[in-house]
């Protein structure tokens, strides 16, 4: 069991889609861009955090069942 590519192409994307978030914000002229874009930023930093979550998980699980995790 190693590092799913599928899983770094998926953050990769959802980081990047968390710094346009960031983008949005900080040069929002009204509210409800600024806050999408916080929400957006939000988001991508939920979802990375569970798919860190996830991957740890999974080395545990393969740790408990007597394998290896690279």
């Amino acid at each position: 069991m190693g590092i799913d590519i599928g899983d770094i192409l998926v953050g990769l994307l959802v980081g990047i889609l968390g710094l346009v978030g960031l983008i949005m914000a900080s040069g929002a002229l009204d509210n409800e861009i600024y806050i999408f874009g916080l929400s957006l930023a939000l988001f991508a930093v939920l979802f990375e955090f569970g798919l860190v979550r996830r991957h740890f998980d999974k080395a545990a699980i393969a740790r408990a069942k007597g394998g290896h995790h690279v």
